[in-house]
């Protein structure tokens, strides 16, 4: 699965605030395709609001999102159709089977799929035997392991991901770096919030976020 068109995401002089606590000032930013950009920082300094302001799901108190050298709105049909935003939580529904679940997701972001790619999907990350399973009955790594099986089958060129390794074991740490990776071979770009290390095979530079003095 490939990426279509150039792929470019900007922030120019992002500021939010929440409450009487600002995050970040005048942040701005670009990635290209192929590229990730890494967000690193303690606890509580923004990461995960920074990636909700470029997924368009935060309103920022000033600055602009630009996809493409577009300026994209918040809640904008240009947002949902170019960026796919992975929670640090597990996004599942707990009456639905590991299948259901990950069948769920791909058609609330508007992927077109059939059983039979999401079966593969599931047998990639090792979750075929517990296709059936409802989510709590699985363990973390397991629910993780949805996730990942969503990233096979998502054609969206921009992926921000916050912390797409917690929970998961050494195997299926390679995997998902192994999807990243295809993904930035593809066009695809992706700005990844997390604690750890990543081994990418791509150009990627590190954005930290520190609390404001």
């Amino acid at each position: 699965m490939g990426v279509v068109g150039i792929v470019a995401l900007a922030a120019d002089r992002l500021t939010l605030n929440r409450g009487e606590r600002n995050l970040f000032t005048d942040l701005s930013f670009s990635v290209n395709g192929g590229e990730a950009l890494i967000l690193r920082g303690a606890n509580g300094v923004g990461k995960t609001s920074l990636l909700r302001v470029l997924a368009g799901l935060t309103m920022p108190d000033s600055g602009n999102i630009f996809l493409n050298n577009t300026n994209v709105k918040p809640l904008s049909e240009s947002s949902r159709q170019h960026i796919h935003y992975v929670a640090h939580a597990n996004q599942l529904k707990d009456e639905l089977t590991a299948e259901e679940n990950l069948s769920d997701a791909l058609a609330i972001d508007g992927v077109t799929t059939t059983l039979e790619t999401r079966l593969d999907a599931l047998n990639r990350v090792g979750l075929l035997k517990q296709r059936q399973v409802l989510a709590n009955k699985l363990s973390q790594g397991q629910k993780r392991r949805i996730g990942i099986a969503n990233l096979l089958l998502n054609q969206k060129p921009i992926w921000l991901l916050d912390e797409p390794t917690n929970a998961l074991d050494a195997d299926a740490v390679t995997l998902m770096l192994a999807i990243i990776d295809n993904h930035l071979t593809n066009g695809g770009l992706s700005v990844i919030a997390t604690h750890l290390a990543l081994a990418l095979n791509h150009p990627s530079d590190d954005l930290t976020l520190t609390e404001p003095k």
